[in-house]
């Protein structure tokens, strides 16, 4: 293992041009990943959708410097590179065409955050307590992750069973290449877990909070309202918002709980009429979907 893991993170010499090549072959694999129809309801697709396999990529390069600031500016670059080029290849799949690039919001904030995560990241080289500090909240994600892996493996097996492997796998890893003693290790891989089962228990069973284009595409103007159509205690926890209007109108859904509601837009003398389902589909997603009434 410390073979491993001192060649994975130390051993590789990281050149500029060898982060490029890295960015675009993962940003090619990840769009594979999300376009062919084989890898449909996969751990692989979530490659283009969560993030254990982004933290893998990105700590490889973090350890792979010299310096900090190295550390930083190569992270940065890699996500700048890889991110929109996965979209890239996608429009010409998909049947949003360039619209797809109204969820790279998202990637473009995480992008802009490497920085200096990465900056901080690069002293887990250390492995000493200062390391694990940093370390943590990467331990955290990964805990959350595998634990609910496995438990959607258990309901629908061997759904996600790759995804759980893989994100228990790199915590091992990391606490194996980044700590220095047995405490280190032992309390990396107790701490996420007691800070999973206060969030589990503080949190509703579900949280979503995302944004969507409408079915039917339609141009909204600044004054357009939205209304949900439910009233009384038998309210479903959904919620539905206007994002952003225009060309590329969008709505905000928060929900903490699955099932359905209706909503209707009402712009002037038009009137639209929707229905949103919030549901978890078979690769462990909770997915929204709506549809025109």
């Amino acid at each position: 293992m410390k073979k491993l893991t001192d060649k994975l993170y130390g051993g590789i010499d990281f050149k500029w041009w060898k982060v490029i090549v890295f960015a675009v072959a993962v940003a090619i694999l990840t769009a594979v990943f999300l376009i062919v129809p084989v890898f449909e309801n996969t751990s692989f697709k979530r490659m283009g959708v969560t993030l254990e396999a982004w933290i893998f990529f990105a700590i490889i390069i973090m350890a792979n410097c010299k310096k900090p600031i190295e550390s930083a500016l190569k992270t940065f670059v890699f996500f700048l590179v890889s991110q929109p080029l996965i979209y890239l290849i996608q429009v010409p799949f998909s049947s949003m065409g360039w619209q797809l690039f109204g969820y790279y919001k998202y990637w473009f904030i995480l992008t802009i955050l490497t920085f200096p995560a990465a900056f901080i990241g690069w002293f887990i080289t250390k492995k000493n307590w200062l390391s694990l500090l940093i370390l943590s909240p990467v331990l955290f994600i990964l805990t959350y992750e595998y634990i609910s892996c496995f438990k959607h493996t258990f309901r629908h097996f061997p759904l996600l069973l790759v995804t759980a492997v893989f994100c228990l796998g790199q915590m091992i890893l990391y606490l194996c290449a980044f700590t220095s003693n047995i405490w280190q290790k032992i309390l990396g891989f107790i701490l996420p877990l007691l800070a999973f089962m206060v969030v589990a228990f503080i949190n509703p069973p579900l949280q979503l909070n995302g944004t969507n284009f409408l079915p039917d595409n339609p141009t909204l103007s600044e004054d357009a309202v939205l209304t949900m159509d439910y009233t009384g205690d038998d309210a479903p926890d959904i919620n539905v918002s206007i994002y952003t209007t225009g060309p590329d109108s969008m709505v905000r859904i928060s929900a903490t709980d699955y099932g359905t509601a209706d909503f209707t837009i009402t712009d002037g003398d038009t009137e639209y009429h929707y229905t949103v389902n919030i549901y978890d589909d078979e690769a462990g997603h909770v997915q929204n979907e709506i549809t025109v009434k």
